[in-house]
């Protein structure tokens, strides 16, 4: 289709445009960006509407529909970096079908999966599986990640080149570290071979032991067993080493912990190429949410201390954590209803994360909207080598439209997703996806 967008507040952090303007899009790209770009239906449309409307659509740019986004904002399609979408194996809690519906109606344009499916996406085979599905079944563009390890059993590396052929943009075990440093180093010097990004589960499993929540007060006060900040600092600065010895382009999920907020400062002042990656669980909430027992509060990383949130938000001010990604993991609901020692870790984000973002990070002044959308769009992006997360004439035409000041009310039961396992069901957020654009056709509309 030929689609005109008119009035929106286009941001593109990657070029550091912010005004308003109109895109005008054909064939799946964006072919003109402007001040006042004149549309009107195409001749074809207007036929039978009369002679005067047969004239302004010839006079004026043909569109096949006029998106009016006056009060809006016009940004890069959402990239998340950080996608478990279940599918093979258990399809119970999420499919390609469902999880990319989910993306779509949270903004996002693309996602990257994990590799910890079943059967693990240690081969070309399961990968070629998940990037033909969702081509046929996807609503969003899907990127796979594949294992480090064969099986993620942290024992033997996979065929790191046979997944970079097939289509994988990194490599992860993401849900288990590879513990074995000798082996870490030899995946991050294979990797640097196909300058393929590796991404870690940054955690010592001695340290973190069978615990389920932070350890800090609220555990010992509620008789949990913790985890501390170390479990995850410790492999923190393991691998920022190996990264520094083999030049490995390396990232890290999901940073929870004031100490490695600390460290990947450092590391990044000294020249290594690294990236990392903060939830929005963990900007927004504390250890303080799991005091009622509520599994939707229970991840891993665990939520942690005020301190801590507050290193997250100071990483975010000054550049130091690069991507804000959803760790979107979906379970059953039989599965949270456990006692909170045997419920699964994990919670759902793809439907919140941007009105989570603008909620706790922009309406309080942590990151200006711009700098929001950067840790969105262009930085995981850039760090996944992806030609994607930018709004320019000759661009791929995906976008996400979005109401910065409309208030909604969560309500799990009412997601895309299969799976209802968020920590914000109820919570009143500012912020909502009013369009999702994917190569100009409009995928997901309010």
């Amino acid at each position: 289709m030929r689609i005109l967008i008119k009035g929106g507040r286009v941001i593109d952090p990657a070029s550091g445009l912010d005004d308003l303007l109109d895109l005008s899009i054909e064939d799946g790209k964006i072919v003109r960006i402007g001040k006042s770009v004149r549309g009107a239906e195409s001749p074809e449309a207007s036929k039978g509407k009369g002679a005067k409307a047969m004239r302004n659509a010839e006079s004026a740019l043909a569109v096949d529909r006029v998106m009016d986004a006056t009060g809006l904002v016009v940004c890069p399609g959402l990239i998340d970096m950080h996608v478990h979408l279940r599918q093979p194996g258990r399809e119970d809690k999420e499919t390609i079908a469902s999880g990319t519906m989910a993306a779509a109606r949270g903004g996002f344009t693309a996602i990257c999966c994990m590799p910890n499916t079943d059967p693990v996406n240690d081969t070309r085979s399961v990968t070629e599986f998940i990037l033909d599905t969702a081509k046929r079944e996807g609503a969003v563009q899907v990127f796979p990640v594949g294992a480090i390890t064969k099986g993620l059993k942290g024992e033997e590396l996979a065929e790191i080149g046979e997944l970079f052929e097939a289509g994988c943009v990194a490599i992860s075990d993401d849900g288990r570290p590879v513990m074995n440093a000798e082996l870490m180093r030899r995946a991050m010097e294979y990797a640097a071979m196909f300058d393929l990004l590796v991404i870690q589960h940054s955690e010592d499993l001695h340290l973190s032991g069978r615990g389920v929540a932070h350890e800090g007060l609220v555990s010992t006060e509620l008789g949990l067993r913790g985890i501390p900040s170390a479990s995850e600092a410790v492999m923190v600065a393991r691998d920022l080493l190996l990264a520094e010895l083999t030049g490995a382009t390396f990232h890290i999920a999901h940073v929870s912990a004031a100490e490695s907020v600390r460290l990947i400062r450092e590391a990044k002042a000294r020249g290594v190429r690294i990236s990392c990656e903060v939830t929005p669980h963990h900007v927004a909430l504390t250890e303080e949410a799991v005091r009622d027992f509520h599994t939707n509060a229970k991840m891993n990383p665990p939520l942690r201390s005020e301190a801590d949130r507050q290193a997250l938000l100071e990483g975010l001010r000054d550049g130091t954590i690069d991507v804000i990604a959803t760790d979107h993991a979906p379970h059953t609901v039989q599965e949270k209803e456990r006692e909170f020692d045997q419920a699964p870790h994990g919670v759902i984000g793809l439907e919140t994360a941007l009105a989570v973002t603008l909620t706790t990070l922009v309406a309080p002044g942590v990151l200006s909207l711009p700098q929001a959308i950067a840790k969105l769009t262009s930085e995981p992006a850039r760090i996944l080598k992806l030609p994607k997360g930018r709004i320019a004439e000759g661009a791929d035409a995906d976008l996400t439209i979005f109401d910065p000041t409309r208030e909604w009310e969560v309500d799990a039961s009412a997601f895309a997703s299969k799976s209802h396992n968020t920590p914000f069901h109820g919570w009143r957020l500012k912020g909502q996806t009013v369009a999702t654009l994917v190569a100009g056709k409009v995928v997901w509309e309010a």
